[in-house]
């Protein structure tokens, strides 16, 4: 397993080692042991899996507050997206600043989102999976957004007119977020 560091200090790209021959391929997608033996270490104890059927479908951007906030690690299991994380930690040296990710069945990178932070991914193909683990169970009471045209981010989506829930259309931007982690 390769750990790539990215301009936040706890979020990682992780690049599995994967073994293919003419049958296909074998990749252990997670092993807690291996993860703990790199610094990362915590207890992913819920499985998330999403279809998205159109391409240009944006999910997010997502957290949930204070005692049930997320660690999540994403991957994509069938067809590729552009995953974007948001630092939204108040006092944060790098808060409201984001990065963004290609992850995609082809090239197994997986992404560590750490508390604090804002996820959220556009399809770049049609009929897209994606599976996350996180380390915390999915709260409604706590459950948050920002707006994914926030014009303060000026995220570089690569769709300017997404395939949105109505829930994700109704996002504040991250100066009116709710984004209490303590």
């Amino acid at each position: 397993m390769k750990i790539i560091n990215t301009k936040f200090a706890d979020a990682f790209v992780i690049e599995p080692k994967v073994f293919g021959d003419h049958r296909g391929f074998f990749t252990e997608s997670y092993n807690k042991e291996l993860f703990a033996q790199n610094g990362i270490d915590m207890d992913f104890i819920q499985d998330n899996h999403s279809l998205s059927q159109q391409p240009g479908t944006l999910r997010g951007m997502h957290y949930q507050l204070a005692h049930k906030a997320q660690t999540k690690l994403v991957r994509v299991t069938r067809g590729a997206i552009y995953d974007v994380i948001v630092d939204i930690r108040k006092g944060s040296p790098t808060y409201g600043e984001w990065q963004g990710f290609i992850l995609s069945a082809d090239n197994k990178r997986q992404l560590l989102v750490p508390k604090g932070f804002a996820h959220g991914f556009c399809t770049l193909v049609e009929n897209t999976e994606v599976q996350y683990k996180v380390d915390e169970l999915y709260s409604p009471d706590h459950d948050r957004g920002i707006a994914w045209d926030d014009p303060s981010l000026n995220i570089d989506w690569p769709v300017n007119e997404p395939v949105l829930s109505e829930k994700d259309m109704k996002h504040p931007i991250l100066a009116e977020a709710d984004n209490n982690f303590e």
